[in-house]
């Protein structure tokens, strides 16, 4: 059993892996297909100096305005990490400041639960206590008469062969009953 479950997770591992090397080489083709789109090549040759200056200028423009863009997106995530960070520290000093009350025992009877579970309109009425069954103090005490003596009396009466017979003819008189 050990053994299957070790070779089946290296076969996990193995699908994983080759799960994995497949989403990077998605990624790479992805990205090269964006670029090649966005990115038009430059045609340098048999241009003249004052045409390669403005070129020049262009893409120097594109690259502020990109770096600006840049730097706008990076203000905006670092204020918005902030502003969590300072959420999460709000949260936990308002968890600190309000303690929950220790719950009670609530008794209810079972008449109240099942008008609280079905509403007003049950009109089954559930006394358990007349399903219990009865039972009288006087018939356990009469079944069972307990004798307070003094033990050493006992030990000493239940000593040598007489007490012997006497136990002896203790036990078989229920059995004759």
């Amino acid at each position: 059993w050990p053994e299957v479950m070790a070779g089946g997770r290296s076969l996990m591992l193995a699908k994983a892996k080759e799960a994995w090397e497949q989403d990077q080489v998605d990624k790479q083709g992805e990205k090269e297909r964006y670029l090649a789109e966005r990115i038009v090549p430059l045609r340098t040759s048999g241009l003249s100096f004052s045409q390669l200056q403005d070129l020049c200028r262009e893409l120097h423009e594109k690259v502020e305005i990109v770096d600006e863009e840049r730097y706008d997106i990076e203000a905006k995530c670092i204020h918005n990490t902030r502003e969590i960070k300072n959420l999460k520290l709000k949260v936990l000093d308002l968890r600190g400041k309000f303690k929950r009350p220790p719950l009670r025992r609530v008794r209810v009877s079972a008449d109240a639960m099942l008008r609280a579970l079905l509403g007003s309109k049950h009109k089954v009425s559930m006394d358990l206590r007349a399903n219990l069954k009865s039972v009288k103090k006087e018939d356990t005490e009469k079944e069972r008469p307990v004798e307070v003596g003094d033990w050493r009396k006992n030990v000493e009466a239940m000593s040598g062969m007489e007490g012997r017979k006497k136990m002896f003819d203790a036990a078989k008189s229920p059995t004759a009953q």
